[in-house]
């Protein structure tokens, strides 16, 4: 990894998978170039997309070099493209957004600062809510202080949209493919022993697309069964205990008020 000879700041990788999001992916580019910490390169790795994706990105990367785009032949999935991105980053941290969500400005800034002040190797912050049409529904997720693989494995409570990794005390950066691909990550993280660490300040806005896998909540909830069962590998028994504190939390989460 390597920082801008000109500049002492760490380099931040911001990874992000595309996919027929020609709807959103301006005002998640736009909440990038806004961040008041400059020294950034932002990887967009488009998986296949159907609609104008690709022609809306590109206008972005002919303005800011920062900004690079990846047009893949095929679609491989969130996960695949997200670890094309991992693959060709060059930022000492990699933080991941993607393409219908936003970050608030100071959201790198206070974020680096953090990790630097604690030497973490893993850090998420608070969000909000957000509905399709980008209005604020009065709905926060607070971040917790500290998080290990115990507390996560029954929560949903890291969003994948405000994690900061640092690439020099986690080697190996991958997304399993096992579905949800994120926690999947989270979870092998922690079980290695490292722990995450909660900036508990809103820093980003979760966008809620209505007929997105991600709100189906059968869907989901049976992703995070077999996530128990074919990657943790607990038993029926461990799997029903976690799997139901895993089903309070994520129904709470989305009704809980923000103060």
């Amino acid at each position: 990894m390597k920082c801008n000879e000109k500049d002492s700041m760490p380099l931040v990788s911001v990874i992000t998978p595309s996919y027929n999001c020609s709807a959103f992916i301006k005002e998640t580019v736009e909440s990038v170039l806004s961040q008041s910490y400059p020294h950034w390169e932002m990887i967009i790795v488009d998986d296949k997309s159907k609609d104008d994706s690709v022609y809306v990105i590109q206008q972005y990367v002919a303005e800011d070099q920062r900004i690079k785009l990846i047009p893949l032949s095929q679609n491989i999935g969130a996960a695949g493209a997200r670890n094309v991105a991992i693959q060709q980053a060059k930022g000492d941290y990699i933080a991941f957004l993607d393409s219908d969500d936003l970050w608030l400005p100071t959201k790198l800034e206070e974020q680096v600062s953090f990790m630097q002040k604690g030497n973490l190797a893993f850090s998420f912050t608070s969000y909000s809510l957000i509905s399709e049409e980008g209005t604020h529904m009065d709905i926060e997720v607070t971040a917790p202080p500290i998080v290990d693989y115990k507390y996560l494995i029954g929560n949903t409570t890291i969003g994948c949209l405000t994690v900061m990794l640092d690439r020099q005390q986690i080697q190996r950066i991958e997304m399993p493919i096992t579905q949800p691909e994120d926690t999947a990550l989270w979870l092998s993280l922690l079980k290695q022993g490292h722990q995450a660490y909660g900036l508990q300040k809103v820093l980003a806005n979760y966008r809620i697309v209505r007929n997105s896998t991600s709100r189906n909540k059968v869907k989901a909830a049976y992703r995070y069964w077999k996530l128990l069962r074919s990657q943790e590998k607990l038993s029926l028994i461990k799997v029903n205990f976690y799997f139901s504190k895993y089903a309070y939390h994520a129904y709470n989460k989305n009704r809980v008020k923000s103060s």
